[in-house]
């Protein structure tokens, strides 16, 4: 009897593990059901009546998990694109590189994607390994396969409140632990933007990464050059606005990605205090994450470039060039160097150019620009990058102060709070108004408001 429960008992631990998936109840994965957006809820019903399998997956199912409040949903199914988009009043197919559908509820569009296969060795590739093409659909646990990490392959089914586990997800979202399904190496290979989505998930869930998940990621470094410009921007931003920014851009540097994403970080960090600004903005920003309000990608990259165009804009006043022609020069050149490597989209540009030109008007402003400058679109977040600025010891923190309440008054209060400050100028101002008189005179009437402007500035 003892005999037979020692060999019980052994070949219980020498057994190979339990195949397919595990299944975990609500008691075991803590799900909130309330959490999860109806629409969601409602792909999956209306896939599911039509006798197809659908999933809620991937990053969802992830923060879902561990008490995190997803910013959107995916879902998951073995219908084909074309057999999902005739089910709902609003879907569209989209991508080339893999085709999904795209449901859509009023604000809120709920991706939804076809099981994939494995790569295969047949998909259209690069000469580094990196997947152009790749439509092949496959099976439930083929898909699981095809998934980057272990924490992203969980798929939570809303109608039996059930998540289905193929590689220890559940188990390594506990343990935070970052790792790579299949060979690391081969993964990054496949798809470079990986090895900045290990980063991140690292930060966000106060995790580490899986040593040999890890090991390639400096060797490899360097593949990030040949993702889509567009594509970097949109990884970069989901970086910077997860909540831990710092710590991102600390490890981005560490893994010496930096280099072939955000060139100029490094010689930011470099500069004399160009760390410690940086951190202040971050530091901003990611309060506004946990908050849950909207973040500027615009002010973000303007908080980031800011050293370099200071420091060129000051390089060019030694020059005796005329102090709002040097700082647009600075600004066009920063953006121009940085455009080689990251895709920041023309509206940002140009959202950006409008921060830091205003930067120069704060401090020698007149009655008639001040007017003008709160009519301009990015006026608030031009007083909120003045904050920064301000903190840092760039400026004085009661001028800036004073804008920031210019900025929060109402149409009352502001006409108040001029009328003192042109009481409290006007010395300056009459030292300055026999020329200003003599270069408004010989103005041609009608003359434009941007030379107006420039002259105010």
């Amino acid at each position: 009897m003892l005999k037979q429960t020692i060999k019980n008992f052994v070949s219980r631990l020498l057994a190979p593990p339990p195949s397919g998936p595990v299944r975990l109840s609500r008691d075991k994965h803590g799900i909130d059901r309330r959490l999860v957006s109806r629409h969601a809820i409602k792909v999956c019903e209306v896939l599911n009546q039509q006798g197809f399998d659908a999933y809620i997956v991937g990053g969802a199912v992830r923060d879902l998990i561990v008490g995190l409040q997803p910013k959107d949903f995916d879902v998951a199914t073995n219908a084909t694109p074309n057999q999902i988009r005739p089910l709902f009043r609003r879907a569209r197919i989209i991508g080339r590189r893999f085709q999904l559908v795209h449901v859509v509820f009023g604000q809120e569009i709920i991706e939804t994607s076809t099981f994939r296969a494995p790569a295969s060795g047949t998909q259209e590739t690069d000469e580094h390994g990196r997947i152009l093409r790749d439509n092949e659909f496959g099976t439930h646990e083929e898909d699981a396969v095809r998934r980057d990490f272990t924490i992203n392959a969980l798929y939570y089914d809303p109608l039996k409140e059930e998540v289905i586990d193929f590689h220890q997800g559940v188990a390594d979202l506990k343990n935070r632990v970052v790792r790579m399904i299949g060979d690391p190496e081969t993964r990054f290979r496949e798809d470079p933007v990986r090895m900045l989505r290990a980063l991140r998930f690292q930060a966000k869930l106060g995790a580490r990464i899986d040593p040999a998940t890890e090991a390639p990621i400096t060797q490899l470094a360097a593949l990030i050059e040949h993702v889509p410009a567009s594509r970097l921007f949109d990884e970069t931003l989901k970086l910077l606005t997860c909540g831990h920014a710092m710590d991102c851009l600390r490890e981005l540097r560490r893994s010496g990605l930096t280099k072939s994403l955000i060139p100029l970080i490094d010689r930011i960090f470099e500069e004399d205090g160009g760390e410690a600004f940086v951190e202040i903005a971050l530091s901003r920003t990611d309060a506004r994450v946990r908050a849950g309000k909207p973040i500027s990608p615009s002010f973000l990259f303007a908080a980031l470039l800011w050293r370099l165009v200071q420091k060129r804009w000051t390089a060019l006043l030694a020059q005796d060039v005329q102090r709002n022609e040097a700082l647009i020069r600075a600004a066009d050149s920063v953006i121009d160097e940085q455009m080689h490597k990251l895709a920041i989209q023309r509206r940002h540009q140009a959202d950006m150019r409008e921060i830091w030109l205003m930067q120069a008007r704060f401090e020698r402003a007149t009655v008639r620009s001040i007017w003008r400058m709160m009519e301009q679109p990015r006026f608030r977040a031009s007083v909120d990058f003045l904050q920064l600025r301000a903190e840092a010891r760039e400026v004085d923190s009661v001028l800036a102060q004073w804008w920031m309440d210019l900025a929060d008054s109402g149409d009352e209060r502001r006409s108040q709070m001029i009328d003192t400050w042109q009481a409290g100028h006007a010395g300056a101002r009459r030292l300055g108004s026999g020329t200003t008189r003599k270069r408004r005179r010989r103005r041609k009437p009608g003359a434009g408001a941007e030379s107006t402007d420039t002259a105010d500035a």
